[in-house]
């Protein structure tokens, strides 16, 4: 099987945050989880959207959802590592885009992880996917977008 490899760059980031791994996400391995890795993706992905002023679960009718997520891994990360995580967007399109992520050790700088996860906007009413409000775009004006139907 091929691996995956994820490249990006350096002028995509936007936000930054750190989380510290718990003892809680250690697997048998004694290290980071992959499950809880993708919980703490999730959480940087959250604060990111809410310091830009957007709210992934609102009382509004079109909210943004997770389409995929890849995650490459390059070193361990163990109980107690503070994580910086960058967070920043790419190639978006009509629909959406993809939020992309660096994640490395607060002490020593080395890359634990990239990681790139897929979104759309979608009618929670019509249960359909839905362009993107021009307002949302407008917030990010450096990102390159794709333009598709």
């Amino acid at each position: 099987m091929a691996r995956l490899t994820l490249e990006f760059p350096d002028n995509q980031f936007y936000f930054t945050t750190q989380l510290t791994v718990r003892i809680t996400d250690i697997n048998a391995g004694k290290h980071l989880a992959n499950d809880s890795m993708v919980s703490m993706i999730s959480e940087a992905r959250a604060r990111f959207l809410y310091q830009f002023g957007i709210e992934e679960v609102s009382d509004k009718d079109t909210g943004i959802i997770v389409t995929d997520l890849a995650t490459t891994y390059k070193r361990e990360a163990f109980a107690r590592d503070a994580l910086i995580f960058e967070v920043g967007m790419m190639d978006l399109n009509k629909y959406g885009g993809d939020i992309i992520f660096r994640i490395t050790k607060a002490i020593g700088g080395e890359l634990v992880a990239l990681a790139k996860s897929g979104f759309v906007f979608y009618d929670f009413t019509t249960s359909k996917v839905t362009p993107m409000p021009d307002d949302f775009r407008f917030r990010f004006p450096g990102v390159n977008y794709i333009h598709n139907g």
